[in-house]
C-alpha cells in the first residue's frame, strides 16, 4: 500500500452492534466512480470504515461456485455479520482457517441490503481480521462505549449536518445506544470476574 492510498483512508468508526446493526442509510458525498460510500449511524456520524473486536462465534462457506464466507462475530450488545469472497483473499482464508471460538478485531466497511420484503440488512466487508487477546477485545468495548457516549452528548448539536441526517433518517430517541453503553461496560465488569483468556 502506497503511502497516498494509506493517508487517504478514513478512521474506522468504533461502533457497538447495536447502533451498527440499525444503520439502514447510505450515501456518497460526490458523484465521483470512485467515491466512498458511507454508512450513517444513527448517533450522527458518517461512517466509511468500522472497526470492531468480539468473539468469532461461527463462520460458513454459503458460496454457490466459488468460496463465499460468512462469520458472526459477537460483542457484548450483539453480532456483526461479515461477508468475504474473492476480493477479500486474505479476511476470506481467515474465515476458512479459524477454529471458534476467537476473539477477533475487523476492519471493514458497511454494506446494506434491501430484502424482498422491504428490510435493509447490514453487514461488514473485511478489510482485515485478526486474532486478538482478551485485553484488545476489552479495550475496544472501553473504547467503543466512550465514543458511542460522545456520539450521544454531541446529538444536539444541530449545525453538524450528519446529526441533521441521522433525526431525519432515523428519528431522535437514543436510549437504545444509551442502554448499549451501558450494557457494554457492564460486560467489563462481569468479565473480570471469569477466565479472561476464554471467549465468552
Amino acid at each position: 500500500m502506497s503511502q497516498a492510498e494509506y493517508q487517504s483512508r478514513e478512521v474506522a468508526s468504533r461502533v457497538l452492534a447495536t447502533e451498527f446493526n440499525n444503520v439502514t442509510y447510505t450515501f456518497k458525498e460526490s458523484d465521483e466512480d470512485r467515491a466512498p460510500t458511507y454508512g450513517l449511524l444513527p448517533t450522527g456520524q458518517k461512517a466509511n470504515r468500522v472497526f470492531f473486536v468480539g468473539t468469532l462465534t461461527e463462520t460458513d462457506d454459503i458460496g454457490k461456485k466459488d468460496e463465499y464466507w460468512q462469520g458472526r462475530v459477537a460483542g457484548p450488545t450483539g453480532t456483526f455479520v461479515v461477508y468475504a469472497g474473492q476480493y477479500q483473499p486474505g479476511p476470506a482464508a481467515k474465515l476458512r482457517d479459524l477454529d471458534t471460538p476467537v476473539y477477533v478485531a475487523v476492519v471493514g466497511k458497511p454494506r446494506t441490503y434491501e430484502t424482498d420484503e422491504g428490510d435493509v440488512l447490514v453487514s461488514i466487508r473485511p478489510e482485515s481480521i485478526n486474532v486478538v487477546d482478551s485485553n484488545t477485545r476489552n479495550q475496544w468495548v472501553a473504547d467503543a462505549a466512550g465514543k458511542t457516549l460522545d456520539r450521544i452528548n454531541s446529538f444536539d448539536v444541530e449545525s453538524n449536518q450528519y446529526v441533521r441526517m441521522a433525526k431525519e433518517q432515523y428519528g431522535d430517541d437514543l436510549s437504545a445506544y444509551r442502554d448499549a453503553v451501558v450494557t457494554a461496560l457492564e460486560s467489563l465488569d462481569i468479565e473480570q470476574g471469569t477466565d479472561a483468556e476464554t471467549p465468552i
